[in-house]
Order: structure tokens, then C-alpha cells, then sequence
């Protein structure tokens, strides 16, 4: 993506809220039916289940005298091993009043995981705190300012999450590297000068000059210009410019004008991300619910990250903290964002699949202007948002 359109895509996540979400409801199951075939080289018989609700007792059992005997050898333990193949003209009275005394047992055996009350574990992450909040569907309806504060809260604490993971990254290798020290990002304080505890604004007149002309100079051509520009004003002991960081990051990350390290890109992702979560936890307890000032560059960080995580740029492969990384910027506005966690519940990845989720994500892309081609399956009925009563 063109760094103008970057910079359009932020301001369009600073200035909007986050479509509505839709509740979500359980497809309906359907029985599938069974029908059972005994053969041999010259016959075929359809085996019919037997059904004693209402035995005929009336006819008289035709039996012949193997199934007599069999019926004789089996009788003591008929009531563990029920035979599945006889038809109801071939159960005699005595069977008969066997399966009658039976009917409360259910018909299929639990499972051993059932027996033993053993239930399959939640897809968990390092890199995704176990401390999240959860955002309820009836919230989200009736709210949507509270739900998407909500979202901006579990952005933040994946933006923490994500610094400390990063507390101790690789050296680079770069030769533009604008800070000597690479534990300053970790240091300093996030969002103030000096690391002193004085809050600083998220941009400057000089800096948004700066980025504009940066933007410039990379659609001219002059790739190596542009990421020294961009690399200078992302350096945390100078403008710490969240929205620079992630310009930086991108470009290390693809090799920009400049030697692709995307250890690094990684790291300069990190600090955009908990730069702007630092500004918008102030926005949160300022009691601001459709986010602050750098709402738009904490969601272009997250969503970066989450490219970072799905196909292992600079870190190692964790689908489940894209999905969640993906999903968080979707709910934050992000239209690509929601495009990508849709595919996420489409092919279960870092998530069960659930196709009614895909849907709602990819109808609130289209709402929003990004419409994806061969979609026209999220439209089927059977995906609609169910009516409030």
C-alpha cells in the first residue's frame, strides 16, 4: 500500500468509528440419515433400525435357526450389545421386552472426553494476554461507543503484551539506524520527552511537514531519501513520531531505500504501537470512548503487527495472535483489517472456522468500501443478523 494511502487509511480511522457488529447465531443442524446395506455376491438387503415404540406383536417373529440360536447366545448380554442389523419383523417377543425395559439408555455411547468431562482448550498465545476484555454481542448492538472503547482497551494491553515480548530484541544491522541504543524503545517512557513523565503532544506542525514531504520523496523514487526522513523522525529520543515508526518499520520490513531487516521493522512496529496505546489510555480514562489522537496510528500498528505474526516477518509464525491482532483493528475500523480476520474464521486459522463471523466481517468491509470479489456467499439468508424482537 502507497504510503499516501497510509496516511488517508489513518486519518479515516481517526475520524470514524467502527461499523456496528453484528450478533452472531448458530447455523442450524441438520440430521443426517443413514442407510445401512448388507451384501453378499448374489443378494443386497436394506437393513431398516429397529424401532420399539410401538412393537407390532400382533405378527408372530419369523426366525430362522441360526438367529434363533443367536437370539438364545446373546440373551444375557443383550442389554450391552444391542444387535443393529435385525429388522423389526425379526425381533422376537422376548427381545422385544428387553429393548422395552432399555429405552431411557441412549442409543449411542458417550464418548470417552464426555465420561470424563473433558472439554478442548481455548488456541492460546504468548504473545496474547490471557487478561483481555470481553466484548459482549448485546453490547455491541445497543453501544456502540462503549464497545468500541472496549476494542481500543484490548488494543492497548496487546500493544503492552507485544513491548514486553520485544524487551530485549536483536541487534540490527542497518546503516541507517537513527538510535545507537536499542533498549531505549523499551527505556524510555513511551510518549514523553527524555523519559520524563510530562506527556507531549502525538504530532508537530515540523513533524506532519516532515512526513508529508517523506511521503513525497517515496512516491518520486527517492526510496533511500524518504526512509532516512521517516527514520529520523521516528527516533524515540527525538520526535518519537508513532505514525514515522510505523512508516519506518514498513520500510525496513520490505528493504525501502535501505537494507530489509525486518527484526527491526518489528521493533520499530512495537514502539508506534505502545507509543500511541500510551496516548490513548489518557483518551480512556479521559472518559473518551470513540478513541483519541493517535487512535488511527495505534490501529495501523496493530494491524501491521498482525501481517507480522500471520506470515512470520521478523518474528516466528503465531496465527493465533494475528486472528487476534486482525480482529482488534477490524472492530477499530479497519477495513483491512476486517477482510483479513474474515479469511482467519474462514480457514480456522488461529480459530475454530465459523463462517457466520466470516460474513459479518466481510459484509462490514463492504459496507465500508472494500469489496472483495467471489464473496457473494456472505449475502445467503442463513447469514443475516437475527431480527431484535
Amino acid at each position: 500500500m502507497p504510503f499516501r494511502d497510509i496516511l488517508k487509511k489513518k486519518d479515516k480511522l481517526a475520524e470514524g468509528g467502527a461499523p456496528a457488529a453484528e450478533a452472531p447465531r448458530d447455523p442450524s443442524e441438520e440430521r443426517t440419515v443413514f442407510t445401512f446395506i448388507r451384501t453378499d455376491t448374489n443378494t443386497q438387503e436394506i437393513i431398516t433400525p429397529p424401532n420399539f415404540s410401538s412393537p407390532d406383536l400382533s405378527q408372530p417373529a419369523a426366525f430362522t435357526d441360526d438367529h434363533h440360536r443367536e437370539s438364545r447366545k446373546d440373551h444375557h448380554h443383550h442389554h450391552l450389545f444391542t444387535p443393529r442389523s435385525r429388522s423389526p419383523s425379526s425381533v422376537s417377543a422376548t427381545s422385544v421386552s428387553t429393548h422395552e425395559s432399555d429405552r431411557s439408555r441412549p442409543k449411542t455411547p458417550k464418548r470417552l472426553s464426555q465420561r470424563l468431562h473433558l472439554r478442548k482448550s481455548s488456541p492460546v498465545s504468548p504473545n496474547v494476554p490471557q487478561d483481555l476484555p470481553e466484548i459482549a454481542t448485546a453490547l455491541e448492538e445497543g453501544d456502540g461507543a462503549a464497545s468500541e472503547s472496549l476494542w481500543e482497551k484490548r488494543a492497548t494491553i496487546l500493544a503492552k503484551k507485544n513491548r514486553e515480548e520485544r524487551s530485549r530484541p536483536t541487534t540490527p544491522n542497518t546503516p541507517i539506524r537513527p538510535v545507537a541504543d536499542i533498549e531505549a524503545f523499551v527505556n524510555l517512557s513511551v510518549g514523553t520527552p527524555n523519559g520524563e513523565g510530562s506527556a507531549r503532544p502525538v504530532s508537530t506542525k515540523h513533524a506532519d511537514d516532515n512526513i508529508q514531504e517523506a511521503i513525497r520523496l517515496h512516491e518520486a523514487g527517492d526510496l533511500e531519501t524518504s526512509t532516512k526522513m521517516f527514520g529520523r523522525l521516528a527516533d524515540p529520543k527525538g520526535e518519537n513520531n508513532a505514525l514515522s515508526q510505523v512508516m519506518y518499520g514498513l520500510a525496513l520490513r520490505h528493504g525501502w531505500g535501505c537494507t530489509p531487516n525486518p527484526t527491526e521493522a518489528v521493533t520499530y512496529l512495537s514502539a508506534a504501537a505502545s507509543n500511541a496505546a500510551s496516548i490513548e489510555e489518557q483518551a480512556l480514562e479521559a472518559g473518551i470512548k470513540k478513541g483519541g489522537a493517535a487512535k488511527g496510528e495505534l490501529v495501523l500498528a496493530i494491524f501491521e503487527l498482525a501481517n507480522c505474526f500471520r506470515y512470520g516477518w521478523g518474528v516466528n509464525v503465531d496465527k493465533v495472535a494475528a486472528k487476534q491482532y486482525y480482529e482488534t483493528a477490524a472492530n477499530l475500523g479497519d477495513t483491512d483489517a476486517m477482510n483479513e480476520v474474515a479469511w482467519c474464521y474462514v480457514e480456522g486459522f488461529g480459530c475454530k472456522k465459523d463462517k457466520y463471523a466470516a460474513a459479518k466481517y466481510y459484509r462490514r468491509a463492504e459496507a465500508a468500501g472494500s469489496k472483495t470479489l467471489g464473496n457473494s456467499w456472505i449475502w445467503k439468508e442463513k447469514y443475516d443478523e437475527p431480527k431484535k424482537k
